[in-house]
């Protein structure tokens, strides 16, 4: 089979895929492919929040919990009502919103499941250093969820897994053979670094500007998105990877990109009055 032809059947296999499931994510309009039901990727998510919760140490630090509370629940109100403003359908209106904090000093982290379910890591705070700081990176993973990144991640993975399939049926298994050889001699899968890493990438820059947004409307300090960041990068000072093989940004890359969208975005959406 010559290489058009077998494009043209990929292509069309995958518009098979893509064209019932097209979709945009919210704000930032860009196109999505979503195969999975979010009511099945949300119930899932809520069962494992159940479960990370009975195995996780539950921080007692309830001033900290509070601020978080506060902080969510500015967020919540503030896109239930952008979209109300705009008249558009509430991403968030089945999102069943809970956090929890962690006491792990160890681990630097926050996330936002599908469906609103939300963890603080207590060692994040020493980043995060303020109200302001807090609300940036919660506003960042609040952005995942809204974006229904998850679901979208869950259908990319399908549609490239077929695709490889179908490639490898074509080509008598060649794609597979150079991804195994070249994973043997440098350690490195090349969907991984070619198409994961980059796909997830766009994902996170698309949730720092979302995350920035979200801070616009509730009234919080958009630069402490970038001063976190600087903080972030000390913080991991010769531990940060390179980027073209890591999912995330370069924290130098953040910190730019930050700054370059502020004044955009605080005066397409500036701080809602009912917040």
């Amino acid at each position: 089979m010559k290489r058009r032809e077998f494009l043209k059947y990929v292509g069309c296999g995958c518009c098979a895929f893509g064209l019932p499931s097209c979709s945009s994510a919210p704000i930032t309009n860009r196109k999505q492919i979503t195969f999975f039901p979010e009511s099945v990727i949300n119930s899932q998510a809520i069962k494992a929040y159940e479960q990370f919760k009975k195995k996780a140490k539950i921080s007692k630090d309830t001033e900290t919990l509070k601020l978080i509370e506060e902080i969510g629940g500015k967020m919540k109100i503030a896109i239930s009502t952008y979209f109300k403003n705009k008249k558009m359908k509430d991403p968030t209106e089945n999102y069943q919103w809970e956090y929890t904090l962690v006491d792990d000093d160890k681990t630097l982290n926050a996330w936002c499941m599908p469906g609103g379910k939300i963890a603080v890591y207590s060692g994040i705070l020493k980043v995060t250093k303020n109200k302001d700081g807090l609300a940036n990176v919660m506003g960042h993973e609040i952005a995942h969820a809204v974006a229904k990144h998850s679901v979208e991640r869950a259908s990319a993975s399908l549609a490239l897994n077929v695709g490889v399939t179908v490639a490898d049926i074509f080509t008598g298994g060649m794609i597979g053979r150079t991804r195994n050889t070249v994973g043997k001699t440098t350690g490195v899968d090349i969907l991984q670094v070619g198409i994961f890493n980059p796909f997830t990438r766009s994902q996170e820059t698309e949730a720092d500007y979302l995350g920035l947004v979200f801070c616009s409307m509730t009234g919080y300090n958009l630069y402490e998105g970038a001063e976190l960041w600087k903080r972030m990068r000390e913080e991991n000072k010769g531990k940060e990877i390179p980027q073209f093989l890591s999912t995330h940004p370069s924290s130098t890359n953040r910190i730019r990109q930050i700054r370059s969208w502020i004044p955009s975005i605080r005066q397409k959406y500036p701080t809602l009055s009912n917040i």
